[in-house]
């Protein structure tokens, strides 16, 4: 079975991550998706599947290597989707040999996939697509990954010709709300050094994110009748509008690309009493980051000089670390799939990710995890779209770096 086809058979799996359940996981369709892979890692061949109670799915590819002795290596990809855009009711279509301009994804409501807006259609003229009808996301990020890793095991078992080590296979819940790492069991895993499934691009290998907080404010009213509210009320919701007009507006993700962090309203509900504001806080630069936390302090304390102590609230909360400086000291991960993706013909790309993965905070609980692609695109929109031979050339890089890895047992 080829990876799209995995993919296309995910999209039933109405998986999305829910952030205000503090339960593991999140929402009980992930629990359902990874049991469902449990099965179909045992009908592959893949040994010592287990699935626990908040959803966590490991399994092992024994090596094929006697006395096998060198690095164990794994893979890695989250089973859950988004869920601030609709995830169920998946309608799937290939777009056979691209021909170069827009794609009509619907009919119906005229929704199109534009070439203008998407530069990167441009790499996969004459290629196939898989794209949804415009009206959900497809769950590339990250089913696809999820479907390369088990085609890539498939592919190892059916061609036992192919050396390579030990490789575990994980599959985590929970990614998309920040808390995939949460409860991975490192040690039961049980590899040295692993990858992360989860990017674009075939040609991607990614290994510096966000260092990442996230800041709730809270902003206590006083509610009274408006037609005698003068010099009585104080209105939360202006506040609030009040305390988001005080960040840089220079500094919101819509400003802002490459090494350049960011303040992001993504959540914002109350009334003239309560308002409560969240925002994610971004910077690849740990002390610049700093600096966004207490910006938002800053402003918090402004406020409540302004209109009475304890008005403005704010809790912070680191999320993750740029994981480049636990995967610099292990840059073998790197070269590695550099050499691999050169000899499959691509060109490596190293951007800085505007996010975080799973590996992020891996990398921290000590499993080197830099991130590498999927073939995939516009995640988190309606017009996701993936390349069915880029999804190929994703297995075949996974298997590359698996017998990259072997040959320290075969010298």
């Amino acid at each position: 079975m080829r990876a799209y086809e995995r993919l296309i058979n995910y999209t039933k799996y109405e998986t999305g991550s829910v952030s205000d359940n503090s339960n593991c996981p999140s929402s009980m369709e992930q629990l359902t998706f990874a049991k469902a892979l449990a099965e179909e890692m045992k009908s592959v061949g893949i040994q010592n599947i287990s699935v626990d109670k908040n959803g966590y799915v490991i399994g092992t590819i024994e090596a094929n290597i006697d006395d096998w002795k060198g690095a164990v290596i794994g893979f890695l990809a989250h089973m859950d989707v988004v869920r601030d855009v609709p995830f169920t009711n998946i309608k799937t279509k290939i777009i056979e040999k691209y021909d170069g301009t827009d794609i009509l994804l619907n009919d119906d409501k005229n929704i199109f996939l534009s070439l203008k807006d998407n530069d990167s259609l441009k790499s996969y003229i004459g290629s196939d697509l898989l794209v949804t009808d415009g009206t959900s996301l497809l769950g590339a990020d990250d089913k696809a990954g999820i479907a390369e890793i088990l085609t890539m095991a498939e592919k190892l078992y059916q061609h036992p010709e192919i050396k390579h080590g030990t490789i575990k296979i994980g599959f985590t819940p929970d990614e998309e709300i920040g808390r995939g790492a949460d409860l991975f069991d490192v040690k039961l895993f049980g590899a040295d050094y692993a990858y992360t499934v989860d990017g674009e691009t075939f040609e991607e290998v990614e290994y510096e994110t966000f260092n990442a907080a996230s800041a709730n404010v809270t902003i206590s009213g006083v509610n009274i009748h408006p037609g005698t509210a003068k010099g009585k009320m104080k209105n939360a919701l202006c506040i609030a509008m009040e305390f988001n007009a005080m960040l840089p507006k220079n500094e919101r993700p819509e400003n802002t690309d490459h090494y350049e962090g960011f303040y992001h309203l993504d959540q914002m509900d109350g009334i003239v009493e309560k308002t409560n504001l969240h925002y994610l806080l971004r910077d690849h630069d740990l002390n610049k980051l700093e600096e966004k936390k207490t910006t938002v302090k800053e402003i918090a304390s402004n406020l409540n000089e302004k209109y009475g102590e304890n008005t403005v609230r704010v809790e912070i909360k680191d999320s993750y670390y740029n994981m480049a400086e636990q995967i610099k000291p292990h840059w073998h991960l790197i070269e590695t799939a550099y050499e691999a993706i050169k000899e499959l013909g691509g060109n490596p790309i190293s951007n800085p990710v505007r996010g975080g993965t799973d590996g992020s905070r891996l990398s921290f609980m000590g499993l080197p995890c830099p991130n590498l692609g999927t073939g995939s695109h516009n995640h988190h929109g309606k017009t996701e779209y993936a390349c069915i031979q880029a999804m190929d050339q994703c297995v075949e890089l996974l298997i590359k770096i698996a017998e990259k890895y072997s040959k320290n047992a075969l010298t």
